[in-house]
């Protein structure tokens, strides 16, 4: 078969959201019968040894970034890592085709090179050796519209609508939207203004490509309007999601695991209330204890991730973040607090009824192929899209609504559970609507399915 000769060259922004959704697109193109070389930085590499999640198979390419103990955003410069990133990573990329290119015998040339968000010097490193590109949008297509909006002609009304809470916009092909809805990059408020430089100049990358590929981790069926062309042919999407491990795929699992399982086992069907956001959100004391309170007036079993470095910030604080949880020995009684567990796990086991979720898109994504309702408790970046989606447009759970301060009151977080796993009307239409879903995902990665027959139809293109 012609996929077979295809050869394709990875290249991720170093950051979990980044590099799970390109793992999974690289045994995606394997099982096609691609060859694939994925290109990481060493930081991101050496987290994957020490979790024990290097997949077989895979030919990796690690270079350094220049920061190989990992990027602190609190003491490093981004300008700084964003430019050796840069340098560093087209070098790699150049090295990495030019040594696979036809005149090396034995070696397979490089067919198509893909890149993840924030990485636009890969697509000129790509055109420069005339090999094709590809833009891995690792966020749904929602997002990308309303980017692609902000820098053609809506930024104005963009900014107007965050900077008054009442106001909605109307953006082709998306729901209406309020300023609560908006991807934070947007706000004139926003102190990453270098990662929205990076996607207006990843977009203009991409609109100057004569034929521009961007592959979407969504599905034809979840998206339908947002996945359409963009201003008559502009901007074209192909959705080869939901990635997520699936079939003979195994769970990343940790050694506390079969305790968690086992725990779950115990627990009556579609009781417990499973809370996670992450690995970046990084919570204060204050809006633990409310999310503590919340847990403990729902009354139900509880699985809680606090993160290791959560749990212990530097300084006196994290100390304190530690040791004074509030009502520990009663959240012991009710639930389970861990440092990490394996999510796709704990959302598939049959005990499991909600999920409180920060909503990131790999979060939401595992929510709906294992057909769990939610709490949304977005914070920043795409999370408020996400949420969005999810409460008004999928109808799979609820969102919480953040007091005058931002943060989201102990009373809230518990009504809010309370709605999602009640027995009434509403309750029982979130968790049909989550099976809905779940079924639509399943479909269409099957072999006749939309995204894995929009993946094989661009193998047969290039």
């Amino acid at each position: 078969m012609a996929q077979t000769q295809h050869h394709f060259l990875l290249v991720t922004y170093p950051v979990q959201g980044h590099i799970n959704p390109a793992l999974e697109f690289s045994k995606r193109l394997i099982i096609l019968g691609v060859k694939v070389t994925f290109t990481i930085p060493v930081s991101a590499y050496r987290k994957m040894i020490k979790a024990g999640r290097v997949p077989e198979g895979f030919n990796f390419v690690v270079f350094s970034d220049g920061f190989d103990d990992g990027f602190n955003s609190n003491t490093n410069d981004h300008m700084l890592f964003m430019t050796q990133m840069k340098r560093r990573g087209s070098e790699t990329l150049k090295e990495t085709i030019l040594s696979n290119s036809a005149q090396n015998n034995g070696s397979t040339p490089i067919t198509c090179l893909v890149y993840t968000p924030l990485l636009p010097w890969a697509a000129e490193v790509a055109r420069g050796l005339n090999v094709p590109s590809a833009l891995l949008w690792i966020q749904p297509a929602s997002i990308l519209r309303v980017y692609y909006y902000y820098f053609n002609g809506y930024d104005k009304l963009i900014r107007d609508c965050c900077n008054e809470p009442s106001w909605s916009i109307e953006l082709p092909g998306l729901p209406s939207l309020k300023s609560r809805d908006l991807p934070s990059f947007c706000f004139p408020s926003n102190p990453y203004g270098f990662i929205l430089d990076a996607v207006k100049e990843q977009l203009d990358m991409v609109a100057s490509e004569e034929k521009p590929i961007i592959f979407v981790n969504s599905f034809d069926a979840l998206e339908e309007e947002a996945l359409k062309e963009i201003d008559d042919g502009k901007l074209s999407m192909i959705a080869i999601g939901p990635l997520v491990p699936r079939g003979d795929l195994v769970f990343e699992k940790s050694k506390d695991d079969d305790d968690i399982m086992e725990w779950m086992t115990t627990k009556p069907k579609g009781s417990i209330v499973y809370v996670a956001f992450g690995s970046l959100l990084v919570l204060t004391k204050k809006q633990k204890d409310a999310i503590a309170q919340g847990l403990l007036g729902s009354e139900r079993p509880f699985l809680w991730v606090i993160r290791d470095e959560d749990a212990n910030l530097k300084g006196e604080e994290g100390e304190e973040n530690k040791e004074k949880l509030s009502c520990m020995e009663e959240l012991e009684k009710l639930g389970l607090i861990v440092p990490w567990c394996s999510q796709l796990e704990v959302l598939s086991h049959p005990s499991l009824g909600c999920f409180v979720t920060h909503c990131g898109w790999n979060s939401t994504l595992e929510s709906i192929v294992c057909g769990v309702p939610v709490v949304a408790f977005p914070h920043w970046n795409d999370q408020p899209m996400n949420a969005k989606l999810l409460a008004d447009v999928w109808e799979t759970g609820v969102r919480v609504a953040p007091n005058e301060d931002g943060a989201v009151e102990g009373e809230e977080i518990r009504k809010c559970i309370e709605m999602v796993m009640a027995d009434d009307e509403k309750g029982i239409a979130m968790r049909n609507n989550a099976n809905k879903w779940k079924d639509l995902a399943s479909a269409a990665v099957k072999e006749t399915g939309s995204s894995n027959t929009n993946l094989k139809s661009f193998l047969e293109l290039i």
